[in-house]
């Protein structure tokens, strides 16, 4: 299934860059909030990761790794979620997903399931070794696969339907 899409890569002194990180990073504000009226919403849905996925595809690296870092951080100093404790894994692979979906998206001009799915994986994999290198303990840096399925289909799925819906812009 796939989909031409009109991709951007802008640079960081374009204000266009800056318009929209701060979209995609309050997007990444409210979906977290969202998640937490489930009980371990945060855990099975991954909702820190959706809107960096969209912003790296659909805008290139440099909106991509400005939603990825400022998101984490502000809801973290806003929100006390993520906890500390957890919030260099959650940035690290905030920045793994900016770096592939961005890449893929360049790479293929299109957006695609698999380009999708392919994006979690690059992240989450990527992410689960160096979050065990950090933790060191196997079963926190697994999490994500063991209750966050539907959070990464939310995000292949999702994301999918959203690029598609704002591919012509």
């Amino acid at each position: 299934m796939n989909a031409t899409v009109k991709l951007y890569s802008y640079n960081f002194s374009s204000v266009k860059t800056y318009l929209f990180a701060t979209l995609f990073v309050v997007g990444n504000i409210v979906a977290p909030q969202l998640a937490h009226l489930v009980p371990q919403g945060g855990f099975i849905f991954l909702p820190i990761y959706f809107f960096t996925l969209i912003a790296a595809y659909k805008y290139g690296l440099k909106v991509g790794l400005l939603t990825a870092l400022l998101s984490p951080i502000i809801n973290h100093l806003l929100f006390g979620m993520p906890p500390m404790a957890v919030l260099p894994a959650i940035l690290i692979k905030s920045v793994l997903l900016a770096g592939a979906a961005s890449w893929l998206a360049r790479r293929s001009n299109a957006v695609t399931l698999l380009n999708l799915v392919l994006a979690v994986l690059m992240y989450q994999v990527a992410g689960t070794l160096l979050e065990w290198a950090l933790v060191r303990d196997f079963s926190i840096a697994v999490q994500d696969f063991r209750i966050g399925i539907p959070g990464m289909l939310l995000q292949i799925f999702g994301g999918f339907a959203l690029l598609k819906a704002i591919e012509k812009r």
